[in-house]
């Protein structure tokens, strides 16, 4: 118990300092919207191992010390019990078409997470497919990644990431209610519809372990300083739903995950209500 209480704290003295490190920088929290300025061929000139050489403020990302994504390793995991505080609305919100993945985005307060004490409020959500963070070395079939910011006019905007993974099987229900919306916009870059008022509940966040890291966007510009929440609890989507969410983007973005980046002794922290180390 004592030990995990020291993890904790570890953990807590580790978030501050980056947030202090990023009060002292001016770091924009939002990702790059011209597709067409990279891609995820691997080989290719504008693919992740080209990012950092082509704009300077992209530069994190092949110089960085806290790139995303990374393996959840066992072997690197210390186990920390506390609770997660997540209260999400109902909101209007739209669903576009970004030419490397398909995104929602709520227009209006669709509620936050509350993390060490800093409230960061949902902003939008995207797919990738396959997954980008692995655990033990799997890779799953699809990524949600739901987007929170803190704006607070004080200080330098603040990111945190919540990842869903996802492997074939059952349809996802909460895809299954935007199937027709994406199917509208297929190869339509910057195409977006109204949905209406979507509940990010209905995204059903229910895990009671999560993993929990400092790192990074995982498309340019990179930046770092996001913290990372990965629901421990794997659900499942249709091979369908992927298909579309592949199709409807780019040729080049139908695989639009980022390789594994180096963990650089950075700690992961699996948290879960009774959990102890």
């Amino acid at each position: 118990m004592i030990k995990s209480k020291l993890n904790k704290s570890c953990f807590d003295i580790l978030i501050v300092a980056c947030l202090v490190l990023l009060a002292a920088k001016s770091i924009h929290a939002q990702e790059v919207e011209d597709e067409r300025e990279f891609d995820y061929a691997e080989k290719g000139e504008k693919g992740p191992r080209k990012w950092g050489h082509i704009k300077e403020e992209w530069a994190a990302c092949n110089n960085g010390t806290m790139q995303s994504p990374v393996d959840m390793s066992n072997a690197r995991v210390r186990i920390i019990s506390k609770p997660e505080k997540r209260i999400y609305r109902v909101s209007n919100a739209t669903v576009r078409n970004r030419g490397h993945d398909i995104q929602i985005q709520w227009s209006g307060d669709a509620g936050s997470i509350l993390i060490n004490g800093t409230e960061f409020s949902l902003r939008y959500a995207h797919w990738h497919s396959p997954s980008e963070h692995t655990i033990n070395g799997r890779r799953y079939d699809m990524e949600l990644h739901m987007v929170h910011l803190n704006t607070d006019s004080n200080v330098t905007t603040k990111i945190a990431v919540v990842g869903i993974l996802y492997k074939i099987g059952k349809p996802d229900k909460f895809l299954s209610k935007l199937m027709r919306n994406i199917s509208s916009i297929v190869d339509n870059k910057d195409e977006q519809v109204n949905i209406g008022m979507i509940n990010p509940n209905d995204i059903k966040l229910r895990s009671k372990r999560y993993y929990r890291y400092m790192g990074s966007l995982t498309v340019p510009p990179c930046t770092e300083g996001v913290i990372w929440t990965l629901n421990k609890k794997v659900k499942t989507v249709s091979r369908e739903q992927v298909n579309l969410l592949r199709e409807a983007v780019h040729d080049y973005a139908e695989v639009n995950a980022r390789p594994l980046q180096p963990h650089n002794k950075r700690g992961i922290y699996l948290y879960g209500p009774g959990a102890t180390d």
